[in-house]
């Protein structure tokens, strides 16, 4: 790969340098404002600019709204939207906008003067819907920055507007202009990544729309210069000052006044749209809002585009990797299936040539190396390759040796196959060769020195650079379409290998059958005969409840022959379900219920309402649960509706690895909580156990019992 520029060092040493630079605390504003600076209690501590001329000429340590002359006092809390609604009238009669923002404990209050002449806000409107609709007839990026460089230029009324895009190494492209003819063209030029540095572009992410009215203007500092606000941080500060460094840059450009409104897509510095002046240019408050609407809309487009085109290929990606699953046999060793689609494997990936290295042999497909080259390329990239998948589209510039055959093998996109006899794909693309036009050289006479005084570029004319040993880009989606091609293969080769393994099985499975049979004969034997016992517990209970001539004891045993049920009916379900150790609660709860109903009234049944969601957990803490809605339940029953059926409402979800359950009624609030009965202490230790809680909350008229508590399982209730 052949460049006519000087190492990266040379950059990266010219970008350390201008991070040096303070450029969001410069102290000083552009003069074709006003900055004033308040405290908490909007009583003025500073400010910049022309504030005796324009407002008044005492100004320090009165209140806000006395200098701007408002009769209502401000609020802090909503000074923001109070000034945003207002335009100031000054001494010289003349309308000011005002807006506000903060900066530490401090206020920053900017004015800027409104254009003798501004569009309406409906014409502004109008403007972007028609831009808008034209971006969506678009059919791709380019025509979309084109309209937008024309659209920005109207509505601005600059002499040229670019549309810049930043590329993955920070350098950038201009991909659209639309300018005077006095103006010279940019378009398709390239400007180097030092042009605007790492703290430059998060300011440029942070506050959207940068203006220079005037590149020859004077700094206006902070007043009073002792009283603590140097260093004052005015990063989204509209009037900031403008570093000194890009002030000479625009001047060696030719440019007079200049804007930058910045193109964020999906939090990410996608680019920027450039405007230069040849002359002062002034670009309002109202002006700078419509732009950043435009940008907004253009942003979306743009998103939209690429999403479309990122969409297509995974489509075309996945289509061609679903066809290629139909063609593989798995009754050929791994070798000769790979072979056998080598064709579909290779329209995979746009290429000029298709290798599959082996360690019997090496099939070419196109454009290919030599086998030797083949692999001694395989080889290095088996050594420096970890992942199973490696691209590149400058592979002289990590493997020296591919500078001797850069016509058929510049780019690489490798598949390494780890099978018993391991295979590597290899996708190869031949070079480009490409002349790229820079605005100017980008690293002439630039120093490594970090003490030398930082200097822009002096010169923009048209510099050419040939570069030689790229070929196009392996995009991120073919790079994931490659691991899921790959994953796809292994899973081939697992099939394979599995299917042979199974065959070996299969003898040793079926004389296993017989015995997995007997033994799960003996275990459903015995867990019948524990639900039996179950059952028997029950029904001695109930026939000891029916003699029992105590009232008092009568209920106790049918509380205990509902909660032996309750155990029962989860032991029913565990062993009933094919989930061994847990149960469906939702399911186990709603025939819960349905017994509690028959045992305490069947009128109980129709006044009852159930919603939940499915969640699997384990069988004890089901049992554990089971027993507080049967508690819960059974007071309900016994003391919400003095003795008569009412409704009963339970529901149950589950937020990530939590459970709420509650039971509400519509009857006389129970005060359940300060009980202290057998039902209530068990209910407690059980609560504690399942290390939850239980709160109780009157809902006039009922109550409602609530239980909190962690699932604790590993099972995803969605799956079953």
């Amino acid at each position: 790969m052949t460049f006519e520029s000087p190492a990266a060092s040379l950059e990266e040493a010219l970008l350390t340098a201008c991070d040096r630079e303070p450029i969001h605390r410069p102290d000083a504003i552009q003069p074709h404002g006003i900055l004033l600076v308040a405290d908490q209690a909007l009583i003025i501590r500073g400010g910049a600019g022309a504030i005796e001329d324009v407002l008044q000429p005492t100004w320090l340590g009165q209140s806000l709204a006395s200098v701007l002359g408002l009769d209502q006092p401000l609020d802090p809390d909503t000074l923001a939207t109070t000034l945003g609604s207002i335009t100031v009238r000054t001494r010289t009669d003349r309308e000011w906008t005002a807006s506000c923002l903060t900066s530490g404990a401090c206020f920053l209050i900017e004015l800027e003067p409104v254009a003798p002449e501004r569009m309406s806000a409906r014409a502004v409107l109008a403007q972007i819907d028609e831009c808008a609709t034209q971006f969506e007839r678009c059919a791709d990026i380019q025509p979309i920055c084109h309209l937008a460089a024309e659209n920005f230029r109207r509505l601005t009324g600059f002499d040229r507007v670019m549309v810049y895009r930043f590329a993955e190494d920070g350098s950038g492209e201009v991909l659209a202009e639309a300018r005077d003819d006095a103006m010279p063209s940019l378009i398709n030029h390239h400007f180097p990544s030092t042009d605007i540095p790492h703290q430059a572009r998060a300011l440029y992410l942070r506050n959207r729309i940068r203006t220079i009215p005037d590149v020859d203007y004077i700094p206006a500092p902070l007043r009073p210069e002792n009283d603590g606000l140097s260093g004052l941080d005015m990063s989204d500060a509209a009037l900031r000052s403008v570093s000194p460094i890009h002030i000479q840059y625009l001047k060696n450009m030719g440019v007079g006044a200049s804007a930058s409104v910045s193109i964020v897509i999906d939090g990410m510095l996608w680019g920027l749209i450039a405007c230069h002046h040849r002359t002062p240019h002034f670009m309002d408050e109202g002006t700078r809002n419509a732009c950043s609407m435009l940008a907004g809309v253009l942003s979306r487009q743009l998103r939209g585009k690429e999403e479309l085109l990122t969409y297509q290929e995974r489509l075309r990606i996945r289509n061609a990797v679903e066809a290629l699953d139909t063609r593989i046999d798995l009754s050929l060793s791994s070798l000769k299936m790979i072979e056998n689609v080598a064709d579909d494997l290779r329209l995979v990936f746009p290429t000029d040539g298709f290798a599959i290295v082996s360690e019997e042999e090496v099939l070419c497909q196109r454009e290919c190396p030599s086998p030797a080259d083949l692999r001694k390329l395989v080889k290095w990239i088996a050594t420096h390759n970890e992942s199973g998948i490696f691209a590149t589209h400058a592979l002289s510039s990590v493997y020296p040796p591919a500078d001797d055959f850069p016509d058929r093998t510049a780019g690489v996109l490798a598949i390494n196959l780890p099978f018993p006899k391991p295979i590597m794909l290899l996708w190869l693309r031949a070079e480009i060769v490409e002349v790229l036009k820079w605005a100017g050289h980008p690293h002439k006479n630039i120093s490594t020195d970090p003490n030398e005084m930082l200097r822009p570029r002096q010169s923009f004319a048209t510099w050419r650079e040939t570069v030689r040993g790229l070929a196009p880009r392996w995009d991120s989606e073919q790079v994931q379409g490659a691991r899921r091609l790959r994953r796809h293969l292994i899973a081939h080769n697992q099939n394979q290998q599995l299917r042979e393994l199974n065959n070996s099985l299969n003898a040793s499975l079926r004389e296993r059958d017989s015995l997995i049979q007997q033994k799960d004969f003996l275990i459903r034997e015995v867990n019948h005969r524990v639900q039996n016992s179950l059952q028997l517990v029950a029904s001695f209970l109930k026939l000891q409840a029916r003699a029992s001539n105590n009232e008092e004891t009568a209920l106790s045993l049918a509380e205990a022959q509902r909660r032996i049920a309750a155990i029962g009916l989860v032991h029913r379900r565990l062993y009933r379900d094919d989930h061994l150790g847990t149960i469906d609660l939702s399911r186990y709860l709603d025939e819960l219920c349905d017994e509690l109903c028959s045992s305490i009234g069947p009128e109980w049944r129709r006044k009852l309402s159930l919603s939940m969601m499915p969640v699997m957990i384990s069988a004890d803490r089901a049992i554990n649960i089971g027993l507080i809605v049967t508690e819960l339940v059974i007071n309900i029953s016994k003391y919400a509706y003095g003795g008569q059926s009412g409704p009963i409402d339970i529901n149950m979800k589950q937020v990530q690895n939590r459970l709420t359950l509650s039971v509400s009624d519509s009857g006389v609030a129970m005060a359940d909580a300060e009980r202290n009965g057998f039902g209530t202490r068990m209910m407690r230790a059980i609560v504690g156990s399942l290390s939850g809680t239980l709160n109780y909350a009157p809902l006039y008229p009922g109550l409602r019992a609530t239980l909190m508590i962690p699932v604790e399982t590993g099972t995803d209730p969605l799956r079953h």
